[in-house]
Order: C-alpha cells, then sequence, then structure tokens
C-alpha cells in the first residue's frame, strides 16, 4: 500500500511539473515597446504610418526605407527622431509571418495613409519618406 501511495504521489508530482512546463513553453513573440498600446494579440511587426516605418517587435529595431533600400535599426532615422512614439498611430500587422513587412509597403501606404502629424504640433519633424516608393530590394543591416 506504501508503494502504490509513493507511485501516486511521485505521478502526481511529475504531472503537476509536466503541466506548469507546457505553461510555461507559450513564447511571446518579443516584449512591446514602452511606446506601444497593448496589441489585442501577438504580432511580429508594427507599422507606424504616419513617419511610415515598421517597428520588429521581438529584434526590438526599426524599419525604414532611405534611398531606396530597407535599413534596420535600434533608433528611429534620423529625419523622424522628433516624433512622438506615444501619441502616434500603431497598426498591427496581425496578417504577416515573414521577415520582411516593407514587401507590403505600397500596400500599407494606400490602406493606412499618414496623418497630418507633419503639419501639426504634434510633431513637426521634418519628414521626407525614403526615396524608392517601397521598390527597394535591400534587406538592411
Amino acid at each position: 500500500m506504501k508503494t502504490l501511495k509513493l507511485v501516486l504521489i511521485a505521478t502526481l508530482f511529475f504531472a503537476t511539473i509536466e503541466s506548469k512546463s507546457q505553461v510555461s513553453v507559450n513564447v511571446n513573440i518579443g516584449t512591446p515597446p514602452v511606446w506601444a498600446p497593448s496589441a489585442p494579440v501577438e504580432v511580429a511587426y508594427y507599422y507606424l504610418p504616419d513617419i511610415e516605418v515598421y517597428y520588429d517587435v521581438p529584434a526590438r529595431r526599426y524599419i525604414y526605407l532611405r534611398n531606396g533600400r530597407w535599413f534596420r535599426s535600434a533608433a528611429l532615422p534620423a529625419h523622424c527622431r522628433g516624433y512622438n512614439l506615444r501619441n502616434g498611430r500603431v497598426i498591427y500587422l496581425r496578417d504577416y509571418h515573414g521577415s520582411s513587412p516593407y514587401i507590403l509597403y505600397n500596400e500599407h501606404r494606400i490602406k493606412y495613409g499618414r496623418s497630418n502629424y507633419g503639419k501639426t504640433k504634434k510633431w513637426e519633424g521634418n519628414f521626407k519618406p525614403g526615396k524608392g516608393h517601397g521598390h527597394g530590394r535591400g534587406h538592411g543591416h
């Protein structure tokens, strides 16, 4: 009877550990930046239409177009540095699962447009979108 109890206790113990490990296996795609509102679902990329820049959540990198090529950087590009990320629009790219969200750049520009941030007091930056309008083939660094 003692052996049966020990086997039962051991089985319950390992089942509990296994169920806890299954819960912890859920991997977050990435921690959202402090400036982004909470995403309703986990996404790998945000599109910031006001400045026409993508944000790679897992890599914590901005993806932007410059002179027909796409670049990745930990900081906003120089022409967007005055932009207030907390007040800007954030589009969660729920339907894109690749590594180059900018392949849909022209579609995103048309679908989400740009607000009047460059014309309002919210952002007085000298926004100039990258040349090439999404036709760059570079993958950035």
